[in-house]
C-alpha cells in the first residue's frame, strides 16, 4: 500500500476493507458500550428521583398530619373560650 503513486492492487484493496470491517466493529462496540452506559446513568437518576419523592411524599404526609392535629387543638381552644364568653355574657343562665 505504502508504494508511492502506483495504483491499489486488489490486495491493498482487500487490506483497506479488511481494516475498514475491524474499525466498524470496534466502533459498532464502543457505541453498544456508550448506550449502556448511557441507560445505566438513566436508572441512576431515576433512582434518586423515587427516593427524592418518596421521602417528599412522607415529609408531606407527616406535615398534613400535625396540620390536622394543630386545626383539633384549635378547634378545642375554640370551644373552650366560647363556653368561657357565655359565661361571662350570661352569669346567670335561666333554669331548666
Amino acid at each position: 500500500m505504502d508504494n508511492g503513486h502506483e495504483p491499489a492492487t486488489k490486495q491493498d484493496v482487500a487490506i483497506v476493507r479488511q481494516e475498514v470491517a475491524i474499525l466498524r466493529s470496534e466502533m459498532s462496540h464502543q457505541f453498544d458500550d456508550l448506550k449502556e452506559t448511557f441507560r445505566d446513568s438513566q436508572t441512576e437518576l431515576l433512582k434518586a428521583f423515587y427516593s427524592f419523592a418518596e421521602s417528599n411524599q412522607k415529609r408531606l404526609a407527616e406535615m398534613e398530619t400535625e396540620a390536622a392535629a394543630i386545626k383539633s387543638r384549635l378547634a378545642t381552644i375554640e370551644d373552650r373560650l366560647l363556653q368561657v364568653e357565655r359565661k361571662v355574657n350570661f352569669p346567670n343562665p335561666p333554669s331548666q
